[in-house]
């Protein structure tokens, strides 16, 4: 009875009326409805896969094939992925033979896996939706129909979670945790001792997903922190205990298996992009969700959350919590260095946690207004509408019309294009340098340095101490690739351009977006480089048609590199 007491005086505490029952019918609309939405959505872009994605693959396929966890067979073993989870989800589809096989219908599996795949977790993320707005709203289904609406309008969400990386499990992990701390807390009390688990459990998922998915094993601790009262102490610790235990088994488990396999305590992806300490650019950066959504429609959104926490109801409690993970997710965004690939690809789970607050907090905050204040917000939402609708539409003909190194320009332009330059020079020990690897490394014959360093963990080193003329020396002294091939930025971030020893490479051509292929001249014998020139106007893959069509076609139903 004094339970029920405490309750009834908290007006932050849901009420002890019956939550609302949803059917199989309301599940399939408020999954359905927003999953179809993304899908269509995603045939915007058609068959594009982003390049970064098939390191993944070439790393899923050594690994099921015995090879090890390498770029390419005979390479050095380095974790040149930094995804472990997605990575696992691939090898298993590959084992079942649904990856990495041939083509569904038409449309090579390693395009269809990754995005069904990832279809399947985002109709994951719209059932956590409902899960909440069960727990929170008077009517669960239009709210959470509304906030995957939202979300399947935004570019970015639906551009990244297709992409072939491991976005959509990343989103899946937070919303999931978010889904798990609302519905735990949403009686008035502490989540219990097996919400602590599976809050445990998703957020060591999300860091095995992307390191910046470590920052979701504070999301239990800071909710508990919040809603914490004296007399609930003890309780406390066990549930913090005990979340912090399943979330560090499995997440300790995998980092002893790199020290043991790798002798690394991060991933070479992380020595090689050098992410260091936040400064004043990076914790800027949740700036940039305001700019993509626009301010005015952030305001309101704001404005709207802010009505919501402020004031005595039902779901205030609950929406506080689910403020959590979404404060987790914009700081991951802000920590993280600044991505060249466009499209915010690290807000994906803000855009799906930004869109479930404001729809609750707009379905709490709209019914109490009067008629005239339903309709001033309404008026505003509509103005506000008009240009993120614009700067949406902008970013889905700039994907469109230029999508992100495309797979299979890398897999035709930096792997079957290099082999045919190979067997040009005829038989010896050649070798690849390039910053582009991953549809290359499906599809070459060649062993394959990368320039990046995400997968050489010698050239890792050279980043992460900004030792560009160390890198230089590498290239030159030690690697001595037999063919180069380097686009302006990378040419100016190595030096390689200024480098008096590219003197020692012939060019063999450059496209017109100014990537140049390079062949050392004593790997040349009378009439190669002719010939070289010869092959490659009759092979290599016109930037222009990145823009008709080429890289959302197909370049094959299988990558596959001769002799291997």
């Amino acid at each position: 009875m004094a339970a029920v007491t405490q309750v009834a005086e908290r007006p932050d505490v849901a009420p002890a009326e019956p939550v609302p029952r949803v059917g199989l019918a309301g599940l399939a609309v408020a999954v359905g409805v927003p999953t179809l939405l993304v899908g269509l959505h995603a045939l915007l872009y058609g068959r594009w896969i982003v390049d970064d994605a098939a390191i993944t693959f070439a790393y899923v396929r050594s690994i099921t094939t015995g090879a090890g966890p390498v770029l390419q067979p005979g390479a050095e073993v380095v974790e040149g992925y930094s995804n472990p989870a997605w990575l696992a989800l691939l090898a298993v589809g590959r084992v079942l033979g649904l990856f990495d096989h041939g083509a569904w219908f038409g449309v090579p599996d390693y395009v269809a896996f990754p995005k069904l795949l990832a279809l399947v977790l985002v109709a994951g993320v719209f059932a956590c939706f409902l899960a909440v707005t069960t727990v929170l709203c008077r009517r669960p289904v239009a709210v959470a129909v509304v906030a995957g609406a939202v979300t399947a309008a935004v570019p970015s969400f639906v551009v990244w979670t297709m992409s072939g990386l491991e976005n959509s499990l990343l989103a899946l992990c937070a919303t999931a945790i978010a889904a798990v701390l609302v519905r735990a807390t949403a009686g008035g009390g502490l989540p219990n001792v097996r919400s602590a688990v599976w809050c445990g459990l998703l957020a060591a998922v999300a860091a095995l997903t992307r390191p910046d998915g470590l920052i979701y094993a504070v999301a239990l601790p800071l909710t508990v922190l919040l809603l914490l009262r004296r007399a609930e102490l003890g309780h406390a610790v066990r549930v913090v205990v005990t979340g912090t235990v399943a979330f560090a088994v499995p997440a300790g488990a995998y980092l002893a298996w790199r020290l043991a396999t790798f002798g690394e305590w991060l991933p070479n992806t992380a020595l090689a992009k050098s992410q260091g300490l936040p400064g004043p650019p990076e914790l800027a950066r949740p700036g940039e969700i305001v700019s993509y959504v626009g301010w005015l429609a952030a305001v309101l959104g704001a404005v709207v959350v802010g009505v919501a926490v402020l004031r005595p109801s039902p779901s205030r409690r609950g929406l506080v919590v689910l403020l959590v993970p979404l404060a987790l997710a914009v700081a991951a965004f802000g920590v993280l260095e600044g991505d060249w690939m466009g499209q915010l690809r690290f807000a994906t789970p803000v855009w799906a946690l930004g869109a479930l607050a404001v729809s609750v907090a707009a379905a709490e905050v709209l019914p109490g207004l009067p008629v005239r204040g339903r309709v001033v917000v309404a008026v505003l939402a509509v103005v506000a509408a008009v240009p993120t609708g614009a700067a949406f539409l902008d970013g889905v003909r700039s994907v469109r019309s230029a999508p992100t190194a495309p797979l299979c320009v890398v897999a035709q332009n930096t792997g079957l294009a290099f082999n045919g330059y190979s067997a040009v020079l005829g038989d010896g020990d050649h070798v690849l340098l390039a910053p582009d690897i991953g549809g290359a490394a499906l599809a070459s014959a060649l062993p394959i340095v990368d320039l990046v360093g995400l997968a050489d963990s010698r050239i890792a080193r050279f980043w992460k101490a900004g030792d560009t003329a160390g890198l230089r020396d590498h290239v030159f002294d030690e690697v001595r690739p037999t063919f180069i091939t380097i686009n302006p930025d990378w040419a100016r971030l190595t030096g390689l351009a200024d480098d008096p020893r590219t003197a020692a490479y012939a060019e063999i051509g450059t496209s017109p977006s100014g990537v140049t292929d390079l062949v050392r001249l004593d790997a040349l014998g009378p009439g190669d480089l002719e010939a070289l020139r010869a092959y490659r106007g009759t092979t290599a893959l016109p930037a222009d048609l990145a823009v008709r069509g080429a890289p959302r076609g197909s370049c094959g139903d299988a990558l596959v590199a001769p002799g291997r």
